[in-house]
């Protein structure tokens, strides 16, 4: 069964950017402490980052986040979602209007207009469809930003919230809950490295 993965890395303090973010400086000042796990030479830091991207049959983001990874200093050969683990998923970008080019044309992207829960549905039939494909059971990732997935959480569309926990406090930035919605979870697996402390829930 297809899940829904919300896949993402926030300080201890609950930022997922540091301050001011912005076109050039995507994870705000001092946000890049955020994600030092992902380029770690900790084995356990590379098998949650191998696992998380092997069950990626798709890949749900926001259009700010879009911007950044599909601008001038976003992603390349060697830095993006995966880059040297697997084959690269499907992304879909929840967005208002759909950009007038694309910089990342090797990548398969699609564009929903008509909001967050259509976004997740056409999502889970592009991994549904890979599974097919492959024979795996493969999961909808939803990799960010923050309000893509705290949205995602408040309106019960969330199956899973894996938190990588980064031994940092950045005191302002953009925050992972913004909302008032209540959430139960499970506690699934705690791996703690040198670098975080990676977290899986069920969420209930």
């Amino acid at each position: 069964m297809t899940r829904i993965i919300a896949d993402i890395s926030v300080s201890l303090d609950g930022f997922v950017t540091g301050p001011d973010p912005g076109p050039d400086n995507g994870l705000g000042t001092g946000g890049e402490a955020l994600h030092t796990w992902a380029f770690s030479d900790d084995p356990d830091d590379r098998r949650v980052l191998r696992e998380a991207t092997a069950r990626s049959g798709a890949v749900v983001l926001g259009r700010r986040l879009f911007d950044l990874v599909d601008g001038p200093n976003g992603w390349n050969d060697t830095t993006g979602y995966g880059a040297a683990e697997v084959g690269k998923p499907a992304f879909v970008v929840v967005t208002s209007s759909p950009p007038e080019s694309v910089r990342l044309t090797d990548l398969d992207w699609t564009f929903v207009t008509t909001g967050l829960p259509d976004a997740i549905t056409t999502a889970r039939e592009r991994a549904q469809a890979a599974s097919s494909a492959s024979g795996k059971n493969l999961d909808v990732v939803l990799m960010g930003g923050g309000a893509t997935v705290g949205s995602a959480l408040d309106a019960g569309l969330a199956d899973v919230l894996t938190l990588h926990l980064a031994p940092v406090i950045l005191g302002a930035g953009t925050p992972l809950f913004t909302g008032t919605a209540r959430h139960t979870l499970v506690q699934r697996s705690v791996t703690p490295t040198s670098t975080a402390t990676h977290l899986t829930y069920d969420v209930l």
